[in-house]
């Protein structure tokens, strides 16, 4: 009987964890598609792409090799040329800040901090708004 019972419990784990990472996938193909729309309508407007970089907690930043689109005031996300999405921020090393870095593109997601300290956290489309109004006007 316990081990009927362990069982079911990890199937419903793993159903969870798949139903998870499908809505993950779902949502940053959305996400993905926004920042598409975004780059045709910056390109349209005139908004020109800016080196990106990455910053630390004190405030020291670092190039990379990327041009974009901060994507929030802080300068924390950004998308490149490409359409892909960064997050800017992390320790940095002097060697880093001297050097330079080149940061993974990570998916991107719907809400912009997401997990950060409270009021940090903007809606994606709503980041894209502030930049470019008629940006989902395509």
């Amino acid at each position: 009987m316990d081990s009927t019972w362990a069982e079911q419990r990890r199937q419903n784990a793993r159903l969870q964890a798949d139903r998870l990472r499908e809505r993950e996938a779902t949502e940053s193909a959305q996400a993905a598609e926004y920042l598409r729309l975004f780059i045709s309508a910056a390109r349209r407007t005139g908004l020109e792409p800016e080196p990106l970089h990455v910053r630390a907690g004190d405030g020291k930043q670092a190039k990379t090799p990327y041009r974009g689109w901060y994507l929030k005031a802080d300068k924390s996300v950004a998308v490149d040329e490409d359409g892909k999405f960064y997050i800017l921020t992390a320790p940095l090393t002097l060697a880093q800040r001297l050097r330079g870095v080149k940061p993974e593109p990570s998916p991107p997601t719907l809400i912009l901090g997401k997990g950060g300290r409270d009021g940090e956290q903007i809606d994606l489309t709503e980041a894209l708004t502030m930049r470019i109004p008629t940006w989902a006007a395509g």
